[in-house]
């Protein structure tokens, strides 16, 4: 698999807006590293302005842990420092063409209700991970309120905790499950794992041969959220379906932890050696 014409060749005259600008809720106390990973994987993955949702008192330390390429927006914080639900103002108003959200943001109880809010109410594509997989399970129906494009790249354990399913049983349906669940809500799946399955709405469905099992290693995910968010900002703009997006995403990922896992090897595999393949996952 390439990347397509239009996420892979510039015009001279490009512009940086022309590439989407991101805003990725993600981080809180204890995973700062997961804001930093996808954001810079977005960046990696050729999208034109990434920024950070961070809680206000966690700024400075973020400034500080990921690249001068990633802008901040400092964010209204619950008393355990990770985002509140007072911040959708800030969030409902940012001018962004792509949001994610996920990424280390904890489900604390004010969290919680902001990620419900983000999915209930912004008008825009979705990427929605982790923690916020974790909170969306209790409200599935949150998904149905808008019909904005929603990728939805849960782990098994966070698919099984959506459907109220044994993992088990996840496992051993994955394709099915999938199709289903992207069926049930509109929505894409991204189903991670070995082989990962990605599946839409009008039942296509995608299984991944690229990857290893040295990704099962702590951020792998988050490198992927930021990938599929950039890919979304280059290729909506440009004609190119959602589904095509979180294939690209899916395969490249899985590319980058093989040249990675080759320097590395399974065991000694972290996530930042899978973000540092990216640039090579596209030359080969």
């Amino acid at each position: 698999m390439r990347l397509p014409a239009p996420l892979s060749h510039r015009k001279k005259d490009s512009h940086k807006n022309d590439f989407g600008h991101l805003l990725i809720l993600a981080g809180s106390r204890r995973m700062l590293g997961a804001a930093a990973l996808s954001s810079l994987a977005a960046m990696r993955s050729g999208a034109g302005l990434v920024t950070v949702g961070i809680p206000r008192s966690l700024n400075n330390v973020l400034q500080k842990k990921i690249s001068p390429v990633i802008m901040t927006l400092p964010l209204p914080e619950t008393s355990e420092a990770s985002l509140d639900s007072v911040a959708f103002r800030e969030i409902e108003k940012f001018p962004c063409d792509v949001l994610a959200l996920g990424c280390g943001l904890s489900t604390e109880p004010g969290t919680k209700r902001l990620v419900l809010k983000v999915v209930e109410k912004i008008q825009k594509p979705l990427v929605i991970d982790a923690d916020a997989l974790n909170t969306v399970a209790a409200h599935t129906n949150v998904l149905k309120k808008t019909k904005t494009i929603k990728i939805l790249t849960p782990h098994p354990g966070e698919m099984a905790r959506l459907l109220k399913f044994d993992k088990d049983f996840i496992q051993k349906n994955r394709v099915p499950v999938a199709r289903d669940f992207a069926r049930r809500f509109n929505v894409i799946v991204l189903l991670k794992g070995h082989q990962s399955v990605v599946a839409s709405p009008e039942g296509e469905i995608y299984i991944n041969k690229t990857g290893n099992p040295g990704m099962a290693t702590a951020g792998s995910g988050d490198v992927l959220t930021g990938m599929l968010a950039a890919f979304l900002a280059q290729g909506l703009p440009q004609g190119l379906s959602a589904f095509e997006m979180a294939k690209l995403a899916c395969y490249f990922h899985g590319k980058a932890g093989d040249l990675a896992v080759q320097d590395k090897t399974m065991i000694s595999m972290i996530a930042s050696d899978i973000l540092e393949k990216i640039p090579k996952a596209f030359q080969t």
